[in-house]
């Protein structure tokens, strides 16, 4: 059963005019040290810290209907399988969320200018 669903887009140029205006206090207030790690030695840095940013924003859309938690943005975590599969984990407030049959999916994809992330939050349980 689907308890929640979130898409976000954004332009990549976005995140790289925050980066260049704001710095190390916009990396550390939206990511994790792991998400700046990863994105940072990528050739394409931008493009990977906006898929980030993006699937927060899904993820916080798809969880807006089934939780009324307060969380950080490093509540959230973005990381991948060795498969490449993008993957989420929670901490702080959304820590123990996932329990009791609940998962989450998401999928982002990329153009030159654009990111995009869709979440999708459902229950097996019962099923």
């Amino acid at each position: 059963m689907v308890l929640g669903i979130g898409i976000d887009i954004i332009e990549i140029h976005r995140i790289k005019e925050s980066v260049d205006k704001f710095g190390e206090s916009f990396l550390r207030k939206i990511y994790t040290q792991l998400e700046i790690d990863y994105s940072l030695f990528r050739k394409n840095k931008y493009q990977h810290l906006a898929a980030r940013f993006a699937a927060k924003e899904a993820i916080y859309k798809a969880l807006s209907s089934d939780t009324d938690k307060v969380y950080s943005w490093q509540d959230i975590e973005i990381f991948n399988e060795v498969n490449g599969l993008p993957k989420v984990k929670f901490y702080g407030e959304l820590k123990d969320y996932l329990n009791d049959g609940k998962e989450i999916k998401i999928s982002m994809s990329h153009s030159d200018n654009y990111v995009t992330c869709v979440a999708i939050v459902y229950s097996s349980k019962g099923l």
